[in-house]
């Protein structure tokens, strides 16, 4: 699962609205039953939430992206291991 896009207004930043929504993100995800998910996101902040860079999981974005801002985090210990490839996004990335 791909957790994106997010944003907060640069007024509201500094106030916890983002970590709630990256939270948030991920319980919903967990509760869906998707076993790890993905972001492209800032190398500082998404580390907090435990993503880790992807390569790690032996793992590409279809877009040319820095490695380190391309990051994975498994929510079912080890559902990552022993797979690799590719993450293609939905259409709606490419608009």
């Amino acid at each position: 699962m791909g957790l994106a896009p997010m944003a907060v207004l640069p007024d509201e930043q500094r106030r916890g609205i983002g970590s709630a929504l990256v939270r948030e993100g991920l319980t919903r995800c967990k509760d869906l039953g998707y076993g790890a998910v993905v972001v492209v996101g800032h190398r500082d902040y998404y580390p907090r939430f435990g993503f880790k860079p992807a390569a790690a999981f032996n793992l590409t974005c279809e877009y040319d992206v820095p490695a380190d801002v391309f990051m994975a985090l498994e929510l079912t210990p080890n559902y990552l291991r022993g797979k690799s490839g590719t993450i293609h996004y939905d259409s709606a990335f490419r608009a």
